[in-house]
């Protein structure tokens, strides 16, 4: 079963999925359509937007089902046809469309690392990780600057700190702040 608004084996060369100058545009999608009727050249999410219809459908047949099952009475269900009619076509759209989204927008699914890296870098969260280093307020003039100049935290902190890049690169490292634990720094604070 096709679901509506797909093509089999139709697939242009992938785009960015949001932007790509206004949005993230951190994900590209394959092209499986040829662009908007507004917007040429934009690639519409078709197989996401077709399994949310699909999705739809499913829990409009499990409120059918919910009110089946409460009419039954003395063991007895009359209804019983359409939960099964409901149950079976949702296990049908359901196993079609995780194997057509699979098969046409997540095997070719990119990500744009440089522009995550860049939003990355940019993102005023980062500062934290001078708090005890240089302290709140010099952290927030940082991230505030950085902000207001669509500049990476470590360019103006590089700038507005004594402190030598390198050390600033490890500090600011996003994946050593997700692992979490004692980093290093001043007054006190963990190493």
């Amino acid at each position: 079963m096709l679901l509506p608004g797909c093509r089999a084996g139709r697939a242009i060369s992938p785009r960015p999925a949001s932007g790509p100058l206004a949005g993230l545009a951190e994900i590209t999608l394959p092209a499986l359509q040829p662009g908007s009727s507004i917007m040429p050249g934009k690639v519409n999410p078709v197989m996401p937007e077709a399994v949310a219809m699909a999705a739809a459908q499913v829990i409009g047949n499990d409120v059918a089902i919910t009110i089946a099952g409460q009419s039954g009475n003395f063991q007895l269900n009359v209804m019983l046809p359409l939960v099964a009619y409901d149950l079976l076509q949702s296990l049908d759209l359901l196993g079609n469309s995780a194997r057509a989204l699979a098969r046409s927008t997540i095997a070719g699914f990119g990500v744009n690392s440089r522009q995550v890296a860049l939003a990355l870098s940019r993102n005023p969260m980062l500062v934290t990780a001078l708090n005890p280093v240089i302290g709140y307020d010099k952290a927030a003039a940082i991230a505030k600057k950085a902000y207001a100049e669509n500049r990476s935290v470590l360019e103006v902190a590089a700038e507005m700190t004594d402190i030598d890049e390198q050390r600033l690169a490890r500090l600011l490292d996003p994946a050593a702040l997700t692992r979490g634990g004692e980093r290093g720094g001043g007054s006190g604070a963990g190493g």
